[in-house]
């Protein structure tokens, strides 16, 4: 069980798990995912709380990117950014939503039927898939500053 115990015990116990399951490493694995969340509950099942922070970061941007995709509902940039946007970048976000929803629903699932080696291959496969993901989306991110930047340059008063 995690106690107060801090960050240095949590990555004892990861090394262990991470041997034993071929995961990522601990350090690389929080700099995507910010997994030293984990610290801050008490918990002896460390993967599934890893799952489970790794499956907020995803579910963030699933939201975000569904704004693209269902934009009747969506904030005023996203609409602006949608009628500048090139189409690949809109292809790569229907790509992405779709992997990031398949995510979603394996982690729903996983908290329903708890098995430490799938939270193992959840994060193994999850993590694999953000680093492929990761320039498509900072590329997607950078295009959507690129034209809000333009955008107030255009016209000062656009945005209020």
């Amino acid at each position: 069980m995690i106690k107060q115990s801090g960050l240095s015990e949590i990555k004892k116990r990861y090394k262990k798990l991470e041997k034993k399951y071929k995961l990522p490493n601990f350090s690389e694995l929080n700099k995507e995912f910010d997994v030293e969340k984990v610290q801050e509950r008490e918990t002896d099942f460390l993967l599934r709380e890893i799952r489970r922070v790794m499956s907020d970061k995803v579910g963030a941007y699933l939201r975000f990117l569904e704004l693209f995709l269902n934009p009747p509902a969506a904030p005023l940039f996203v609409l602006i950014s949608l009628k500048g946007m090139v189409a690949h970048h809109k292809e790569k976000i229907e790509e992405i939503y779709r992997e990031l929803v398949k995510i979603e629903i394996r982690s729903i699932a996983l908290d329903v039927h708890y098995e430490e080696q799938e939270e193992a291959k959840f994060i193994r496969e999850v993590y694999k898939k953000w680093k492929e993901f990761k320039d498509d989306l900072k590329s997607i991110c950078k295009e959507i500053e690129n034209l809000h930047s333009k955008i107030e340059k255009k016209n000062k008063t656009y945005y209020g």
